[in-house]
């Protein structure tokens, strides 16, 4: 880790010393930093709290530091127009310490972003969490890489489905919404030209794999974002179920892919 990294880590620690303001979760020389400032904004004359996880890579700050946004009061949706609307302003930036300048930025910006949101929490409905499912697709593989990573995350935000997209070996796609929704995507993933074949000519998903569809349990997590996770090794892959409280997932359908 850079020198510039961990002393941002220790002036942010001397800005959020609240209590359990700022935690950090992981720290290594091969996986960067990964901690969560626990923050209130004012926001139409109340507090809306605001959980911003922030993964500093080695390379940071040459890299920008990976962000996922949750929050008790808003939709997923809002969080992942928030997430959105803050990665797009860290690619903006200097290559320089940018941690502080992003939450100043998120505090100053918030009311503007969530009118602009194209779900808003007031609808969503208070039974929403009874309805929810969490599906698991396998890819075999992406040829157009990057076109493809660009049409999931569209449909998932047009869904409002929150997710990983974990790229690598395997290549697995994980979603969370309503169970009409995600059927929805399951049938754009298998009807709609999503890659390209050998020759290089579009074609459909054929070697796509439903490796479950479940209700998801009243008392576990919700994620709040769909975000593009490039996995690297079988530890990660295992460590990020671990982190959205899928874990028995990866044991059930995952680690015999491996």
């Amino acid at each position: 880790m850079s020198k510039e990294a961990f002393d941002e880590l220790s002036v942010l620690s001397a800005i959020y010393c609240e209590q359990d303001e700022l935690e950090v979760l992981e720290e290594s020389p091969e996986k960067g930093i990964v901690f969560c400032i626990h923050t209130l904004i004012d926001h139409n004359n109340k507090k809306t709290p605001l959980d911003v996880l922030f993964h500093i890579s080695p390379k940071y700050p040459t890299t920008p530091p990976d962000i996922s946004i949750s929050s008790s009061l808003l939709s997923r949706k809002q969080c992942h127009d928030l997430r959105r609307s803050l990665l797009d302003t860290a690619q903006s930036l200097p290559a320089e310490p940018m941690v502080h300048g992003l939450m100043l930025w998120l505090q100053e910006n918030f009311s503007d972003l969530i009118k602009t949101s194209s779900c808003h929490s007031a609808e969503v409905r208070p039974e929403a969490a009874e309805e929810t499912w969490t599906a698991l697709l396998h890819l075999d593989h992406m040829r157009s890489k990057a076109k493809y990573i660009k049409l999931i995350e569209k449909w998932t935000s047009e869904l409002c489905l929150t997710g990983r997209l974990f790229t690598g070996k395997p290549i697995l796609i994980l979603l969370q919404g309503t169970k009409e929704n995600i059927k929805q995507y399951i049938h754009l993933q298998k009807s709609v030209k999503v890659d390209v074949d050998s020759s290089g000519k579009r074609c459909k998903e054929k070697m796509m794999s439903v490796l479950c569809e479940i209700p998801q349990p009243v008392d576990k997590l919700m994620m709040t974002t769909f975000e593009v996770k490039d996995i690297l090794s079988l530890d990660d892959l295992r460590r990020e179920f671990d982190l959205v409280g899928l874990n028995e997932l990866y044991h059930r359908f995952v680690s015999s892919l491996t």
